[in-house]
């Protein structure tokens, strides 16, 4: 398995090359508005990376305050959003915000919360806790709380990839409340060979081999969003 701590210290520019490919239909920001629509709100969003999310969101919401742990990922953040007075990157963990309670209206944390079932395998519940605790602990009473998750990487149908997220996810809406929604955020290439080079440094030979071998220009990916409220 790759070591994404490693990835998001050392290939950001990597990083940030790959998720320009996905999504290629725009239906992410879409999905998010449905279940709260952001625009005028005060926004606060963990595991921001190269900003994916963030420079969809920093145009419509009153002010967003987008958090990472890793600085190279940031560096990239930082001169995308550049010119939004309204937006700012900061270094911190999910676990450790460096705000006060209830300043935000919605607080999204996307692709991050997950990594802790893999980098504390004996402890990934206490480390889930402290994490959406922060989620949670920064929302104004009533404030939207949405974590984003893979639900598979070359999936048509939406499924945990394995048996440590099925139960994080298992955790999230059982011990939580969250509700789920799913929908596809594939990835288009402008060829098999650029989408294996993009692809293959995340996920891998065997991922990144069977585009080549089915010549695959379209990539399918399933998204799940989790939210509640935070009363």
């Amino acid at each position: 398995m790759p070591d994404y701590q490693l990835i998001y210290q050392t290939q950001a520019a990597q990083y940030d090359q790959m998720v320009a490919s996905e999504d290629h239909a725009s239906n992410l920001l879409p999905a998010i508005n449905a279940i709260c629509p952001l625009g005028g709100l005060d926004v606060v969003e963990l595991g921001a990376g190269t900003g994916r999310l963030t420079v969809q969101i920093a145009p419509m919401a009153r002010s967003l305050l987008a958090f990472d742990v890793a600085e190279p990922m940031l560096a990239l953040l930082r001169d995308k959003i550049a010119g939004c007075e309204t937006a700012v990157a900061i270094a911190a963990d999910n676990r450790a915000l460096p705000l006060p309670d209830a300043v935000a209206d919605v607080a999204i944390a996307g692709w991050s919360i997950a990594h802790s079932v893999e980098w504390y395998p004996d402890t990934w519940r206490d480390e889930v806790d402290q994490a959406l605790g922060e989620l949670l602990r920064v929302l104004r009473p009533d404030g939207f709380a949405l974590v984003l998750e893979t639900l598979g990487t070359g999936s048509e149908t939406p499924a945990p990839p394995n048996e440590g997220l099925a139960a994080l996810y298992a955790y999230f809406e059982d011990e939580y409340g969250f509700l789920r929604t799913s929908l596809r955020t594939d990835y288009q290439f402008e060829s098999p060979a650029e989408g294996q080079v993009l692809l293959r440094f995340f996920f891998g030979d065997e991922l990144a081999d069977r585009i080549v071998a089915e010549q695959l220009t379209i990539l399918s990916e399933c998204t799940g969003i989790w939210w509640r409220t935070r009363a």
